[in-house]
């Protein structure tokens, strides 16, 4: 190999050590190495593991989370305590982007004015179906009887096998029949590159994905073609056999949570319903009418749901302050969370 050639490679070995020692430095979110731990249906932290979380390749709103005894980013350890209230949900739970009294768990106890424990049950990257599982394992493992599950309206939709949000149970998305898709063990790359400063920036701050960037590079893409189809296009009503599926698969998701969940030993299950953050009137789009029915088949279970987009009103109507993290960030901010915790507080017993 010749003399330019190995100066290439060493100067490219250097500026990834260079990369390496200056990104150890910075708050890159570090390796979360989730796994089956305690129960194969739920994806859950090493007890008590330490990690870091940030947003962008800017490293915003950094900040240390920690395990408890039984894998979830919670203030409390978990114990039997038939008092305490389980709060269930995905990212939107667990708030990693939040300052830990600012989180949903923290408010909803503070609301209870500390009478009650709210465990933090939230698992990133879950729907309807894994929260049925939470629910399950902590009526089991706990005593709960009391649970508060935080939403996005899509989440019966991401029940389905594919989405991209499930980690154990789903539906087939063509029959609808039950099945099961957990995460793969981790590769030998994985294991290294959860260990690598550079390697989580490039995967959890910058979304870098090789394949995307490969297809990029042999897709021709002239700027003419970029800006076609860029205006706003008035959303399309659905049709009628567009709505019946939807429906059908609501039908699906809804019924096999309740089969999972101890309905005998629930004495109160509260549903929050994330949605559209204005006061302004809109469409009525595939997924807005997929939400709006998705409330009325859990209420005619005999449960509690709080649709959250007319508390969000009101507060438009009264203040333009922001209900979302940030632009780069559609989950709940602390204002946000705060109604949404108020509006569960008032269903909880004391």
């Amino acid at each position: 190999m010749g003399r330019a050639a190995l100066l290439f490679l060493g100067g490219i070995a250097a500026a990834v050590v260079c990369a390496e020692i200056v990104l150890r430095g910075l708050p890159v979110s570090t390796a979360t190495m989730t796994g089956y731990y305690h129960d194969p249906d739920i994806l859950a932290y090493p007890a008590h593991h330490t990690w870091t979380m940030a947003t962008g390749w800017d490293l915003r709103n950094p900040h240390t989370l920690r395990a408890n005894n039984w894998g979830f980013a919670a203030e409390h350890e978990f114990s039997v305590d038939s008092q305490a209230v389980a709060l269930i949900g995905d990212s939107y739970v667990e708030a990693s982007m939040l300052a830990p009294r600012d989180r949903p768990a923290a408010q909803l106890e503070a609301l209870l004015q500390g009478r009650r424990k709210v465990y933090a049950m939230g698992t990133p990257g879950t729907a309807m179906l894994d929260y049925a599982q939470r629910i399950r394992f902590a009526s089991e493992r706990f005593q709960i009887r009391d649970f508060v599950v935080l939403m996005e309206g899509a989440d019966a939709r991401q029940a389905l096998c594919g989405s991209g949000n499930v980690v154990s149970r789903c539906l087939d998305p063509s029959t609808l029949e039950p099945r099961i898709s957990r995460h793969p063990r981790a590769s030998a790359w994985t294991d290294l590159a959860r260990h690598s400063a550079l390697a989580q920036y490039l995967m959890s701050q910058l979304r870098f994905k090789l394949a995307t960037v490969t297809k990029a590079m042999f897709t021709r893409k002239p700027p003419e073609e970029a800006g076609a189809g860029a205006g706003k296009v008035a959303p399309v009503a659905p049709d009628p056999e567009q709505l019946a599926r939807a429906q059908a698969m609501v039908d699906a998701v809804v019924q096999q949570f309740f089969a999972t969940v101890p309905r005998a030993q629930i004495r109160q299950l509260v549903f929050l319903v994330d949605g559209r953050r204005t006061s302004q009137a809109a469409p009525r789009t595939l997924a807005e009418l997929e939400r709006a029915y998705l409330i009325l088949r859990l209420r005619e279970q005999g449960v509690t749901v709080h649709d959250l987009e007319p508390i969000y009103a009101a507060h438009a109507a009264e203040s333009q302050r922001s209900l979302a993290v940030g632009p780069y960030d559609g989950h709940l901010n602390s204002i946000g969370l705060h109604l949404a915790m108020a509006a569960a507080a008032q269903s909880l017993p004391q």
